[in-house]
């Protein structure tokens, strides 16, 4: 339908764009957005097709995001204009993935489990025995900050730097950022940048085991230059703990609106894991992906000119009914293998397996603790971003129990 409106950034929309997708996926499964100008793909079957072959459909286009951050910084960042993990397509894209996959393979990420849980039980023993309390502030932020940080090697003092700058790459980046948090955003990405090249300049020479000691390494074996490591890093502090954060936001708040699924899981903790796939597939914490297409495209009949911006609304996949029965109901039990949550093909979430682990760890440790749960305010502020989505407060009210 050529006069359906869809604005991602719309408040509205932004507030559920669960019902937008479905006029999109019906009505207009490409379409183009204006004034944005990308087009916008909804339909599970598409969004694949879009992300599984990366020669018609190019990820330099999220090149395009550090594009925005370098022109809001005012300010020359050479890092910027290096060659990223997630704006890059094979063969460059192989390269870099298998380097930076040492530092995420399963067996490092398993041997952080004990780690994970003794932090996530520190927050909840915190949080828990309140009664009432901001979910976001108490226990999803901190917790995938934390972990990112130890990661990293960064020191416990920087980690509120590490969230303001994450906060801050996010909005301008993939938001609507207003004159003053582009006015703030410069300052913050250049302590970030000068931060980032301390840390690995105090490596050089240093054996560390952290990640920034192994991606320095990596520089002196001749594998990354300078700015690919800075690069790694960057992307390794934003989306090492928005997607958790995000993730650990929209399970509480979903559990909050449906109470039968919470008690099911109090039941059955079996349906832990369950829970969080099903939470990524209901509401994904990154909704949308940009690509490029390299030719003229035909897309669910429609054609997309070479040149043209694609934007997979992963979000939308996800509550296809095509893929999903029933895809609106939230169900815990449900098997939502296959959703697009983390994306699809060569770009893959690197960091899906450590945010799952941290998500299952903070749910097994807090959904024992609550003896009900339900919103203070059912208007939830959230992140204003195109591509994040997530609660930025997350006010709760339960009847405390004891720990086991």
């Amino acid at each position: 339908m050529s006069d359906l409106r869809f604005d991602p950034l719309d408040p509205v929309t932004q507030a559920d764009p669960y019902p937008f997708y479905a006029g999109l996926r019906r009505e207009a499964p490409v379409l183009r957005v204006a004034p944005y100008g990308f087009h916008v793909v909804s339909r599970h079957e598409d969004v694949v097709q879009v992300l599984r072959r990366p020669d018609l459909f190019s990820s330099a286009a999220m090149n395009g995001l550090a594009g925005r951050a370098a022109t809001a910084v005012g300010a020359p960042l050479p890092a910027f204009s290096a060659e990223t993990l997630i704006g890059a397509d094979p063969p460059a894209h192989t390269r870099l993935r298998k380097i930076v996959n040492r530092g995420f393979t399963p067996g490092r990420i398993a041997a952080w489990e004990p780690r994970i849980r003794q932090v996530a039980a520190a927050l909840v023993d915190g949080f828990a025995p309140r009664g009432r309390g901001d979910f976001m502030e108490a226990v999803a932020v901190p917790l995938p900050i934390q972990i990112i940080s130890e990661l990293l090697g960064v020191p416990p003092e920087r980690r509120a730097d590490f969230k303001r700058w994450s906060n801050a790459v996010v909005l301008v980046a993939t938001g609507n950022p207003s004159a003053e948090d582009q006015r703030v955003f410069g300052p913050a990405m250049l302590e970030l940048f000068r931060f980032l090249s301390d840390e690995v300049a105090a490596r050089r020479g240093a054996a560390t085991d952290d990640l920034i000691g192994s991606l320095v390494r990596q520089h002196e074996d001749g594998a990354l230059t300078p700015h690919e490591v800075m690069n790694f890093c960057l992307t390794l502090l934003v989306a090492g703990n928005e997607t958790t954060t995000n993730l650990l936001g929209n399970a509480l708040l979903a559990l909050a609106r449906h109470p039968d699924a919470l008690r099911r899981v109090q039941a059955d903790p079996r349906l832990v894991p369950g829970l969080v796939e099903e939470t990524l597939r209901f509401d994904a914490p990154v909704q949308m992906t940009w690509r490029i297409a390299t030719a003229d495209v035909e897309l669910g009949a429609c054609k997309v000119p070479q040149g043209a911006v694609v934007a997979p609304l992963l979000g939308s996949a996800n509550r296809d009914a095509a893929r999903f029965p029933e895809p609106d109901v939230f169900d815990p039990a449900r098997d939502a293998s296959g959703h697009l949550a983390f994306g699809h093909g060569t770009h893959f979430c690197l960091g899906a397996g450590l945010a799952r682990l941290e998500a299952r760890c903070v749910l097994e440790a807090l959904l024992p603790r609550l003896g009900g749960l339900s919103l203070v305010q059912e208007d939830v502020p959230r992140h204003a971003s195109l591509f994040v989505r997530g609660p930025i407060a997350l006010e709760l009210e339960w009847e405390p129990r004891a720990a086991r």
